[in-house]
């Protein structure tokens, strides 16, 4: 009786659970599972709806490519094989880790996106990706993640001097530029608007006083408008969103073949594998546009499903990082803020992408574009959310067992 007084919501028996949630269990405490259910089910069910689109969208240019429709398919399932043993790797380390070596991962990126510059692997005209033999990796994703680990060790150090010294709050914001200056040699200016908006909000939620907070959003704004007006390839890329019935066969190509897989998609789709688009229409349509094939396959109804799925993976990882700032872990909160903060931005600009509200940035649609370095950064951040529930609860189970 008294065991089942301790079980906080969402935990439940072993005798019911497979094997490998025993990794989610406090030893002292064997007949308690201490995970958040829903945000493991969350990010399962993204990865398979990445799975199933990637397979629908991917076939016809995997075929016209390799003649092998399967191309994609079996590469992307490789890729979740990968993520399994990021999953167990990173739930068997602990939050404390992740501090202690963030410095190290945030160098070891640092000088990975120097390398980019002189070894890396050229695709499309963009220089960003290093190969290692079998596979290769994206560096602008690894900078993601290092700079929310980095970020968060740094706000805890620092917090009291962010909200007073002008140095402490310029320190982030010189780091940051030094990526973004990498990232734009490759050139990459999505990656470098994402970790842009991840210092910002992480500075905010830390409580910089508003006049620097303001500042350097304004310093952010003017200097991606400059970025955008001084390329003539950035450029097009804005003014073909603006209207791209201008030049339908030119700039505004890809963006008025993703409206008119929206168009096709009324409110429940042409059903699954049943794209028009897809068939060598729609450049990218597996990879950064793989949400018009969403919205011709599965309509408004199954656009409406994966955003809910998406935003409620946001939503828990701000409301985590809000809990335990409460129950003083500042790492694990400030981290899983700079989680919540990269994804929800990450979904929403290629969202806004595919449906002509924003320019077009090469950003993934996280955990549902084909793409390995982005799936397996990614299921590294989330299954590093369920790392910090798990830890959450059982200090919450501790502290109630002492106090008994």
């Amino acid at each position: 009786m008294a065991r089942k007084e301790q079980q906080l919501p969402l935990f439940g028996n072993l005798s019911s659970q497979p094997m490998w949630l025993g990794w989610f269990t406090d030893r002292k405490a064997p007949g308690m599972v201490m995970y958040d259910r829903t945000l493991l089910t969350i990010i399962l069910g993204l990865m398979a709806v990445g799975f199933v689109m990637v397979a629908s969208a991917s076939m016809p240019e995997a075929y016209a490519m390799t003649g092998d429709s399967n191309f994609f398919v079996k590469r992307h399932l490789a890729y979740l094989l990968g993520c399994v043993a990021i999953a167990v790797v990173v739930m068997k380390t602990q939050v404390e880790t992740w501090q202690r070596y963030s410095g190290y991962l945030f160098l070891t990126v640092a000088l990975m996106l120097v390398a980019v510059l002189f070894v890396g692997k050229n695709v499309n005209g963009s220089t960003r990706w290093l190969s290692f033999g079998l596979f290769n990796i994206q560096v602008a994703e690894l900078a993601k993640l290092a700079f929310c680990a980095y970020m968060a060790s740094y706000l805890v150090r620092r917090h009291q001097e962010i909200k007073g010294a002008a140095w402490a709050f310029m320190k982030p914001i010189l780091l940051l530029g030094l990526f973004a200056f990498l990232l734009l040699m490759q050139p990459d200016l999505g990656s470098s608007v994402v970790l842009f908006v991840i210092v910002i909000g992480l500075l905010f939620l830390a409580g910089a006083r508003m006049i620097e907070f303001c500042g350097l959003l304004t310093m952010g704004v003017v200097l991606i408008i400059t970025l955008a007006v001084t390329s003539s390839y950035r450029w097009k890329r804005v003014t073909s969103f603006l209207d791209p019935w201008e030049n339908p066969f030119g700039e505004g190509y890809q963006l008025t073949q993703s409206l008119m897989a929206f168009g096709r998609g009324d409110w429940f789709g042409q059903g699954l594998g049943n794209s028009i688009q897809k068939l060598e229409y729609l450049p990218e349509a597996h990879t950064d546009f793989i949400f018009a094939v969403i919205g011709e396959e599965l309509g408004f109804i199954g656009v409406i499903a994966v955003l809910v799925l998406l935003f409620s993976l946001v939503f828990k990882a701000l409301k985590l990082g809000s809990q335990c700032l409460a129950n003083d872990k500042a790492y694990s909160g400030y981290l899983a803020y700079g989680i919540g903060i990269w994804f929800c931005f990450q979904t929403g600009v290629n969202a806004g992408a595919s449906i002509g509200m924003l320019p077009t940035k090469g950003l993934t649609l996280p955990f549902i574009s084909y793409g390995g370095s982005s799936l397996w950064v990614m299921t590294a951040a989330a299954f590093l959310l369920v790392r910090i529930d798990f830890e959450l609860r059982k200090s919450m189970i501790q502290a109630t067992q002492v106090k008994r």
